[in-house]
């Protein structure tokens, strides 16, 4: 009888090898002696299934280390104390965890399953696999992205986005994916948001920000304001002798209970600009004492 083979000489890879070590030199042997690769060369087809059951023990820690021990043969079979263990590589591994290894391996390296592998191994029966995610990217506008809205992906589902949703964030449809193998479930479909700037709206985490333009003479008497934000109308009061620059906050008017930071900008019309210059008479002189000790 042949005496079956050394896993590890078989491999190329040293008895102290690393699972990451067995599994490399494993899919380099595989890609150069596959029968796919290797038509009308039998002994390349031979040489394949060697390895492919050599790695196949190597790959199961039990397995491995029963073999290591001298329990089992290069075959994987128990040694007799007389030395009369069955030899070669027959089709008794079975059940052993490298399996699942393989057919996973064998889907990257040839886009194929353990189906198509003949001889050398039982084809067990594979574990439920999820199937892969769907991945989509869409763009909406800022005022749509406070609100919250629906909106049609191209594969034909709707996306509910979420009041708040920011730019970046990730939302998932769960099962609506590529179907799962072997009664695995569906995977999802993950649709990353991108959301288009506003011209005089801003956001920085829950709060909300705005450059809000106002009369000179509102600044100067004070007065109400109404805005229609997207979380509805709010009002607020202008205080008496505002100026540019100065920030008002609105509690809880901003994104999901945030703060609306209102900066007010004082705007002048050519007319009032004109009025102004005629009231002060100071025409060349207006900065002669807000600069002074400036630096």
């Amino acid at each position: 009888m042949l005496m079956a083979k050394d896993p590890y000489k078989l491999l190329n890879v040293p008895n102290n090898a690393k699972d990451a070590e067995i599994q490399k030199a494993y899919r380099l042997l595989a890609k150069k002696y596959h029968p796919d690769v290797n038509k009308d060369k039998p002994l390349m087809a031979e040489k394949f299934k060697e390895i492919s059951a050599a790695y196949t023990l190597l790959s199961d820690k039990e397995m491995r280390r029963n073999y290591d021990k001298g329990q089992i043969d290069g075959s994987g079979q128990k040694k007799s104390p007389f030395g009369h263990g069955r030899s070669g590589y027959g089709s008794d591994f079975s059940g052993m965890g490298g399996q699942d290894d393989m057919a996973s391996m064998f889907s990257s390296l040839f886009g194929m399953n353990m189906g198509n592998m003949h001889g050398g191994m039982q084809q067990r029966h594979q574990p439920p696999q999820k199937g892969a995610d769907l991945r989509y990217k869409i763009n909406i506008n800022f005022i749509n992205a406070l609100k919250g809205e629906s909106k049609k992906l191209s594969s034909g589902l709707i996306l509910k986005i979420p009041k708040g949703v920011e730019s970046g964030q990730v939302l998932r449809i769960k099962n609506k994916g590529k179907p799962g193998t072997n009664g695995g479930p569906s995977g999802d479909v993950k649709v990353e948001i991108s959301v288009a700037p506003h011209k005089n709206l801003k956001r920085k985490g829950k709060k909300l920000l705005l450059n809000l333009p106002i009369s000179l003479e509102e600044a100067i008497y004070g007065c109400k304001i109404s805005l229609p934000l997207p979380s509805g109308e709010v009002e607020f009061k202008v205080p008496e002798g505002s100026n540019t620059g100065q920030k008002l906050r609105l509690n809880g008017k901003g994104v999901n209970g945030g703060d609306l930071i209102i900066t007010l900008m004082i705007t002048l019309s050519d007319e009032e600009i004109k009025n102004l210059r005629e009231w002060s008479g100071l025409k060349n002189k207006l900065d002669y004492k807000y600069r002074k000790g400036l630096i």
